[in-house]
């Protein structure tokens, strides 16, 4: 019977995907963005890759006992973050140490994780994947489970034309999706693009953006992609010094990667530790919260002062780089394919 159901399973297969017959689209730089930071060179777009990442993404075989996927942490609905608790969950209901960064406009990044941990975005799955407070598992017991799947082994052959399934190829397919999550489609951009004109409230409040956060939160894609210490008070149960924990140098003490502010709607709690739950305490953090330090970003040392109407077209502005399309763009979603459904019973 198992010998039966993996045949229709492989037919089913073929009739999705073919062989090898694939389609490579092309990365869509949105106009007036930078040059990605990704090379495409070495891991060129291609669809029944893309479609596998995709599968790998929102599948729990990713964890050691198969119940923690991506996207437990990075759900789509929430621009690839959780948003109901600050830390993030894994494995046996353990807690992690941080909050889960939101995922998009990746091929920009130069270094991965809140505190640069992982320099490439083909390596990045592989920090929570053997992380014991999140997947704890193996990228070679992963390979393992794989290759017994008829389903897996026939995507994989398809997509990369080889038999036998390594780490390598599971990364890459899981970048490949990852690449796809391009969000340029806001308020903000259509107004960049001449298409529609800001409220009087959005307008103010982006001008006071550009004045106080454009130097870290740089347009268009609202990060520089460097480490700041934003002068949060160090919490007592994390004693989470960021960037410091990777390279060793004092004068990277309790900096963190920039987030982007793109979907910062959907994305809350905020935070390396998700410590805020709106953007009003985000706002009164950077105008009486900041914490004196050595590391602390330059451009804070003197706070940031906003009355409570400016406050409010900040935040009114922050709502015009909401990208719905992004949030609920079905070529992103769970994969819901007839050979998905039949998962189970080929293995």
């Amino acid at each position: 019977m198992k010998k039966k159901t993996s045949i229709i399973a492989f037919i089913l297969l073929v009739i999705t995907f073919g062989f090898r017959v694939n389609h490579t689209p092309e990365f869509p730089t949105p106009k007036g963005w930078p040059l990605p930071q990704y090379d495409f060179r070495k891991n060129p777009l291609d669809s029944k890759k893309i479609e596998l990442g995709r599968m790998l993404f929102y599948d729990p075989i990713l964890s050691r006992d198969s119940s923690i996927s991506c996207t437990s942490c990075h759900s789509q609905y929430s621009a690839f973050t959780h948003v109901d608790h600050a830390l993030s969950h894994g494995i046996d209901g353990k807690i992690g140490t941080r909050n889960s960064p939101a995922l998009m406009n990746l091929a920009w990044g130069k270094s991965f994780m809140w505190d640069g941990a992982i320099n490439h975005l083909d390596m990045q799955a592989l920090a929570p994947i053997s992380n014991t407070l999140e997947m704890d598992d193996n990228i070679k017991n992963v390979v393992f489970k794989l290759q017994r799947s008829a389903i897996y082994s026939t995507l994989f052959y398809t997509a990369f034309g080889v038999k036998k399934i390594q780490g390598a190829h599971v990364l890459k397919s899981l970048s490949q999706f990852m690449l796809t999550l391009v969000s340029s489609n806001s308020k903000y951009d259509k107004m960049k693009q001449g298409a529609i004109k800001f409220t009087e409230a959005e307008h103010r409040g982006y001008l006071l953006f550009q004045n106080h956060c454009s130097s870290c939160h740089k347009e268009p894609l609202f990060s520089n992609y460097q480490f700041e210490n934003n002068g949060l008070h160090l919490d007592d149960s994390l004693l989470d010094i960021g960037r410091m924990r990777v390279t060793q140098h004092a004068v990277d003490s309790l900096k963190f990667k920039v987030p982007t502010l793109r979907n910062i709607e959907f994305t809350s709690p905020y935070m390396h530790d998700g410590r805020f739950q709106t953007l009003n305490q985000v706002l009164n953090h950077y105008i009486k919260g900041i914490m004196p330090s050595s590391t602390l970003s330059g451009i804070l040392k003197n706070g940031i002062n906003l009355s409570p109407n400016e406050k409010a077209d900040v935040v009114a502005f922050l709502l015009t780089l909401s990208d719905k399309e992004f949030v609920f763009n079905p070529q992103f979603s769970y994969p819901k394919s007839s050979f998905q459904k039949n998962l189970k019973q080929a293995d």
